[in-house]
């Protein structure tokens, strides 16, 4: 060992350290301790954080909702009353006026009614017939539309010819039906 000679050598320089590659570039180690962190207080941070979101939501409730407001005018609350009573009464009054309508159409078809039935007895009682006699007269409208009505179309086709017969099985083509073979199936 002799042979092996030492030198230092001093350039001035500091001594140039080797840069080492650094360990855990894919940052492996942040997940491994989320993963420990969650496993150990996994409970606790969902609780924590669904009171936060409950926080949340009720303050955004209190600071959408309207501030209280000052009671109303007494004198504006007297005047919509008023108003709404004078609808109350107008909306009543018409009411009043169509039933007072409506009774006096009831009492004249009543009135007519009783004439044509003292007629039918009077015609019964001098032996005429009444059925002709006791048609109620009717009005050109009504008239017009009546016999638009029952006029009978000419034009009609039957559905189906006269000889036509379901039980039959006619005329079906390759559309019949068959009943099934009697006895046991035939299968294994």
């Amino acid at each position: 060992m002799d042979d092996v000679e030492i030198t230092d050598v001093d350039d001035g320089d500091w001594p140039q350290m080797e840069k080492a590659p650094i360990k855990n570039q894919d940052l492996s180690f942040l997940s491994r301790s989320a993963g420990d962190i969650l496993s150990e207080y996994g409970w606790y941070l969902m609780a924590v954080t669904v009171l936060v979101y409950l926080l949340i939501q009720h303050l955004s409730k209190r600071r959408s909702s309207p501030p209280p407001q000052t009671p109303p005018d007494a004198a504006l609350v007297a005047r919509k009353q008023e108003a709404m009573e004078a609808a109350r009464r107008r909306m009543q009054e018409e009411l009043d006026a169509k039933a007072a309508i409506y009774r006096e159409k009831q009492i004249q078809q009543e009135q007519e009614k009783r004439r044509q039935k003292i007629e039918m007895w009077e015609s019964v009682q001098q032996g005429k017939s009444y059925k002709g006699a006791t048609k109620p007269p009717q009005s050109n409208e009504e008239a017009s539309s009546s016999t638009a009505v029952l006029k009978p179309k000419t034009d009609k086709k039957p559905l189906r010819s006269a000889d036509y017969n379901p039980l039959a099985g006619q005329g079906g083509g390759s559309c019949s039906w068959r009943p099934g073979r009697r006895g046991p199936s035939a299968g294994g």
